[in-house]
C-alpha cells in the first residue's frame, strides 16, 4: 500500500477506528471469560451457563435486524452509530453487577448484545468510506481490533484474580472508552456510501445475489467455528490444566485464552496482507482449512502435553479469524452500494443465529462425548465455508484478475 492509494489521514482514520472497536466490543466475552464463577454465581447447569454467551449473540441478531429495518445502517453515520452502541452495550453490561438470578443475567447479555449491533457492522462501513485500494487490509485491521476487544476480558480475568466483578467493570470503562473515541477521535472518510432508505424487497433482491449468498455462506461457515471456539476455548484449556495437576489454573489458563484469543489480532493482518497478493476469497479459504484441521485436531490432544495442546491452540487461534475480514471486504464489493451497510448487518445477524446452536451444543457434546468429537463438529463450519467461498471464485467471471473474487484493490 502506497501513499499514493489512499487519501490524506487515512491511516489516522483506521488508527482511530480500530481503537474504537478495540474498547467497544469489550463487554462480548465479559461474561465468558469468567463463566465458572457465574455459573456459581447464579446456580447455572452448563446448557444454562451456555446462554451467558448465547444471549448476546441472540441480543446482537435483535439488534442487527433493528438497524436494518428501520434503515439506521444507511441512514446514519457509522461512527454516531458506533459511539451510541458503544456506550448503551457497556451501560447494560453492568446491569451484571445488580441482578440476582440466572434468567436476570442472560436478559443483561440478551440487551448488551443488541448495543453491540450498533458497533461491529457501523465500523465495517465506516472504514471502507476511507479505503478503496487495499480495503481488504484496513478491515483485516479493524477485526483484528475486534479481536483484542473479544480477548481483553480474558487479560482482565488474569490480572484481577478471577474476581468476575473486577472483569465486568473493567469491560464496561472499556467500552464507555470506545464510544468516546469513535465519537471525538475518528472522522468519516472521503468515500461515503450513498444513504438510502430501507425498502424490505430491494433488500433481499440485494441480499439473494449469487454472489451475496456464497460469500454469506462462507461467513456463516466460519461463525459456526469461531464463536465456540472463541467461547469455550478457555474451559477446554482449563480442564487440560486441571488433568495435568498445573497449579494455579485459573488465573493461568485465563492468560493463555487471552494469548490464543488475541493472536489473532496479528493473523488478522496478516491475512489482510496476503489478500492483497491472491486474493480475498482465497485468503478465506486458507484460513478456514487451517483453523478447521486444528479443529479436527486438538480435542483429541486434552490428554497430552500441555505445551503440545498450546502450539496447536496458538496457530488455531491466529488462523480462524482472518477471514472474517475477508467476507466483509467482498460483501462491501459484490453488493448493491445502496445496501452495503444493511448487507452487512444482514450477513453478520444471520451469522451470528448461526453461532446459537453451536455455542449451547458444546457443553453437552463435550460432556457425553469428549472434547475431540466436540471440536471435530465445529470443524464441519469451515468444511461448508471452504466449499461455497471456492464456488465463489469460479462463478465470478472466470477471470482471476476480478477484483470483487482476487484482489480487491480498487
Amino acid at each position: 500500500m502506497t501513499s499514493a492509494e489512499v487519501p490524506p489521514g487515512a491511516y489516522r482514520g483506521l488508527a482511530a477506528l480500530g481503537l474504537a472497536m478495540l474498547l467497544g466490543m469489550a463487554t462480548w466475552f465479559s461474561a465468558s471469560a469468567v463463566v465458572p464463577q457465574l455459573s456459581v454465581q447464579y446456580d447455572l447447569s452448563s446448557g444454562a451457563s451456555a446462554w451467558l454467551t448465547i444471549g448476546v449473540q441472540v441480543g446482537f441478531v435483535i439488534g442487527a435486524v433493528l438497524l436494518a429495518l428501520t434503515s439506521a445502517a444507511d441512514r446514519f453515520g457509522p461512527r454516531q452509530l458506533m459511539a451510541a452502541g458503544a456506550a448503551l452495550a457497556g451501560a447494560a453490561n453492568l446491569g451484571l453487577l445488580v441482578v440476582e438470578t440466572g434468567a436476570g443475567a442472560i436478559g443483561v447479555r440478551l440487551l448488551t448484545g443488541a448495543c453491540l449491533a450498533g458497533v461491529y457492522p457501523p465500523a465495517m462501513k465506516a472504514i471502507a468510506t476511507w479505503f478503496r485500494a487495499s480495503r481488504a487490509t484496513a478491515l483485516a485491521v479493524l477485526i483484528g481490533a475486534l479481536t483484542l476487544g473479544s480477548a481483553s476480558p480474558h487479560l482482565a480475568a488474569a490480572a484481577g484474580g478471577l474476581d468476575w466483578r473486577f472483569v465486568v467493570v473493567a469491560s464496561s470503562v472499556l467500552s464507555a472508552l470506545g464510544a468516546a473515541t469513535a465519537f471525538l477521535v475518528a472522522s468519516d472518510g472521503p468515500f461515503p456510501f450513498p444513504r438510502t432508505t430501507f425498502r424490505l424487497g430491494d433488500a433481499l433482491r440485494a441480499f439473494s445475489d449469487r454472489r451475496v449468498l456464497l460469500t454469506s455462506l462462507g461467513y456463516f461457515g466460519h461463525m459456526w467455528e469461531l464463536y465456540a471456539m472463541w467461547a469455550w476455548f478457555g474451559v477446554f484449556f482449563g480442564s487440560v490444566l486441571a488433568a495435568g495437576g498445573t497449579p494455579e489454573t485459573g488465573r493461568l489458563g485465563s492468560l493463555v485464552t487471552f494469548v490464543v484469543i488475541g493472536i489473532g489480532a496479528i493473523g488478522c493482518w496478516f491475512g489482510g496482507r496476503l489478500a492483497e497478493r491472491i486474493g480475498s476469497a482465497r485468503t478465506a479459504i486458507i484460513s478456514m482449512l487451517i483453523s478447521g484441521s486444528c479443529a479436527l485436531l486438538i480435542g483429541w490432544l486434552a490428554g497430552g502435553p500441555v505445551w503440545l495442546v498450546v502450539v496447536v491452540a496458538l496457530v488455531w487461534g491466529f488462523w480462524v479469524i482472518p477471514d472474517s475480514a475477508q467476507f466483509s471486504a467482498l460483501i462491501t464489493q459484490v453488493a448493491d452500494q445502496r445496501y452495503v451497510g444493511s448487507m452487512l448487518t444482514l450477513q453478520m445477524a444471520c451469522g451470528y443465529i448461526v453461532t446459537v446452536p453451536i455455542v449451547w451444543l458444546t457443553p453437552l457434546l463435550q460432556e457425553s462425548s469428549g472434547w475431540g468429537w466436540t471440536f471435530t463438529v465445529l470443524a464441519l463450519g469451515p468444511a461448508v465455508g471452504a466449499l461455497a467461498i471456492r464456488a465463489l471464485v469460479r462463478v465470478g467471471t472466470g477471470d482471476d484478475s476480478e477484483p470483487a473474487v482476487k484482489g480487491l484493490t480498487g
